[in-house]
C-alpha cells in the first residue's frame, strides 16, 4: 500500500478526473479497502476539499465546487498547457497581465525541474501592429459580462463604438444602445466576437467585443434560437467571407479555378485556404475563393503569371471587367464601368 500522502494525491487526482466515482471503484483503482477510501476522503475534507457523498446503489464521491480554491493537482501535460495558456491569454485580453504573470510564477515554482525546463524554453512575444492599426484588446470584465449573459440567456444591452465617428463634423451622432440575444462568444483571427440576434434589426449580427460597453442590468431571459446552418464556426467563417453562413459550410461565396504558369511550390507558399495541384514543372492548377468575383480575379492577378480560367464564367467576366478598369487607369481615362458585382458586407453590426 502506498504511503498516506501519496495515496491522498492519487485519490485527489482521480476525483478531479471525472464527476462521480463509486466508492468500490476508487478502492479498486487505489488498491485499498473501501474503509480506507472513506478515511482518506475525510482527510481531504479536513484539508479543505469539498467532497460530497453521492447516494445510489453503489454509493460514491464527488469533488464539489467550494467557496475557496483549494490546492489543485495537475499532471505534466496539464501543467504545461496551463503555462502556455497563461502566456498566450495576455495577447488578446486586457487587464489580466499582472494576474497571469503571478499565476505563471506560482505554477512554475511548484513544477519539477524537467517541466520548468520545458516552460522556460517557450517565451511568447506579442508583436503589436503598427500604430495605424493597433491590435485590439478586450477588457476581461467585458468578456465576463458577455459570457454571463450568454450562459444565463439574458438580453444584453450595450453601447457599440463605431469604427469611425459618424457625421461630417467628426463629433459623432448619439446612437441608442444595442439590444441583443447573445448566443456565442467566439475568437477569430486574434479578436473576440459576440454572435447574437439583434432585437431591433431582427437579424443575426457579429459584434467585436473590444467595441462593446455593457450596460446594466441585463434584460429578460430568452429562448435560444437556431443559428443558421447550426454550426457557429461555419457561420462566423461564412460571415467574414462575405456569405450569410446559412448553408453551414463557411465557404467563400465566390470560388474559381485557374491554371497558372508557375510551379506549384511557388504558388502554395503564397496561398491559404486554397487547393494547389501540380501540372508539371512550370504549371499548376489553383482553386481559390474570395468575397467577390473581382476580388478573386485581383487576388489571382497578383501572381503576375499567365492565367487560364477554367471556370466559372463569372470569373472570366471579372477578369474582363478589371482589364477595362486597369486599361483606363494606365491611360488616365475616366472609368465609367459599373461594378461587376455588388460587394457583400462581411460583418453586419
Amino acid at each position: 500500500m502506498p504511503k498516506t500522502s501519496a495515496r491522498l494525491l492519487s485519490l485527489l487526482s482521480l476525483l478531479q478526473a471525472r464527476r462521480d466515482w463509486p466508492g468500490a471503484l476508487l478502492a479498486e483503482r487505489l488498491e485499498i479497502s473501501p474503509r480506507t477510501v472513506r478515511r482518506d476522503v475525510d482527510r481531504l475534507r479536513e484539508l479543505g476539499y469539498p467532497i460530497l457523498a453521492v447516494k445510489g446503489p453503489d454509493g460514491g464521491y464527488r469533488l464539489d465546487a467550494g467557496t475557496d480554491l483549494p490546492p489543485l493537482l495537475f499532471d505534466d501535460e496539464q501543467a504545461v498547457a496551463l503555462a502556455v495558456a497563461l502566456q498566450v491569454a495576455t495577447t488578446t485580453i486586457a487587464g489580466i497581465e499582472e494576474a497571469a504573470a503571478r499565476a505563471l510564477t506560482t505554477v512554475r515554482q511548484v513544477m519539477p525541474a524537467r517541466l520548468r525546463h520545458r516552460i522556460d524554453t517557450l517565451q511568447v512575444t506579442a508583436v503589436a501592429r503598427s500604430a495605424a492599426r493597433p491590435d485590439p484588446k478586450v477588457d476581461s470584465s467585458v468578456l465576463m459580462a458577455i459570457g454571463a449573459a450568454v450562459h444565463a440567456r439574458e438580453v444584453l444591452r450595450f453601447d457599440y463604438t463605431p469604427t469611425s465617428p459618424p457625421g461630417e463634423d467628426g463629433k459623432g451622432v448619439h446612437t441608442p444602445p444595442r439590444r441583443v440575444q447573445p448566443h456565442h462568444l467566439v475568437t477569430w483571427g486574434g479578436r473576440w466576437y459576440l454572435v447574437a440576434w439583434d432585437l431591433d434589426r431582427e437579424d443575426w449580427r457579429t459584434f467585436r467585443a473590444d467595441r462593446i460597453t455593457p450596460r446594466a442590468p441585463n434584460g429578460p431571459r430568452f429562448t435560444s434560437r437556431e443559428l443558421p446552418g447550426g454550426d457557429v464556426a461555419a457561420f462566423v467563417a461564412g460571415r467574414f467571407r462575405g456569405s450569410d453562413g446559412s448553408d453551414g459550410s463557411g465557404d467563400w461565396p465566390c470560388r474559381g479555378e485557374v491554371i497558372l504558369d508557375l510551379p506549384a511550390a511557388v504558388v502554395s507558399g503564397y496561398t491559404c485556404d486554397a487547393v494547389v495541384e501540380e501540372l508539371g514543372p512550370t504549371r499548376c492548377r489553383l482553386v481559390m475563393g474570395s468575397w467577390s468575383w473581382p476580388g478573386l480575379a485581383a487576388s489571382l492577378g497578383r501572381f503576375d503569371a499567365g492565367i487560364e480560367v477554367v471556370g466559372p464564367p463569372e470569373l472570366k467576366d471579372a477578369f474582363a471587367h478589371l482589364a477595362r478598369r486597369y486599361a483606363n487607369a494606365a491611360t488616365d481615362a475616366a472609368t465609367t464601368d459599373a461594378p461587376a458585382t455588388q460587394p457583400t458586407t462581411a460583418v453586419k453590426a
